[in-house]
C-alpha cells in the first residue's frame, strides 16, 4: 500500500444513524445463523429489541449491541487500509456507554505510532473509538494493522 500514515494522523467514517432495524438484525443474527435453515429466527425479548424489557432493566429504551459499533470501526479500518486488513490486524474494543435508537455515531481512529518491520511491512498502532457530538463516549479501543 503506497499511502503513508504518520503519528497523530486521524481519520473517520461518515456519520451513521443507529436505527431500530439495524439493532434488530443483530438480535436475530445468532439464532438465525445457528439454525442454518434459510429462515429468520428470533429470540426472547432483550435490551436490544424490546423497549418494555429494556425499561424493566433500568434503561430508557432499547440499546444497540456493542458489536455494531465494533463492526463500524472495523469497516473504517477496511476502508482506510484495504479489504485484506481483517486478516492482517488486531482490534480490541470496550463499550463505555450505550448507543440508543436514532443516535448518530462516527467511527474514528488516530495513529499512535508506526514502525517498519524486518520483513518490510509497516505496523500501524491506532487508537479507535466511536463518538457522538465529538465525545469519545460510546466505544473505545485500539487496533494494530500491518500493511505492505
Amino acid at each position: 500500500m503506497s499511502k503513508q500514515f504518520t503519528d497523530g494522523q486521524e481519520f473517520r467514517a461518515a456519520p451513521r444513524r443507529m436505527t431500530r432495524e439495524r439493532m434488530r438484525w443483530y438480535v436475530d443474527a445468532q439464532p438465525t445463523i445457528a439454525a442454518d435453515d434459510g429462515r429468520i429466527h428470533t429470540q426472547p425479548p432483550t435490551i436490544h429489541d424490546d423497549d418494555d424489557y429494556a425499561r424493566s432493566q433500568g434503561l430508557p429504551g432499547i440499546i444497540a449491541d456493542g458489536m455494531i459499533s465494533t463492526n463500524w470501526i472495523q469497516s473504517l479500518l477496511v476502508d482506510t487500509f484495504g479489504s485484506g486488513v481483517a486478516a492482517r490486524s488486531r482490534l480490541r474494543t470496550k463499550y463505555i456507554a450505550p448507543i440508543y435508537e436514532d443516535q448518530w455515531v462516527i467511527a474514528r481512529a488516530r495513529v499512535k505510532q508506526t514502525a517498519t518491520l524486518a520483513d518490510g511491512r509497516r505496523q500501524i498502532d491506532l487508537e479507535v473509538w466511536c463518538e457522538d457530538d465529538g465525545e469519545k463516549m460510546l466505544t473505545v479501543g485500539d487496533a494494530t494493522v500491518y500493511v505492505a
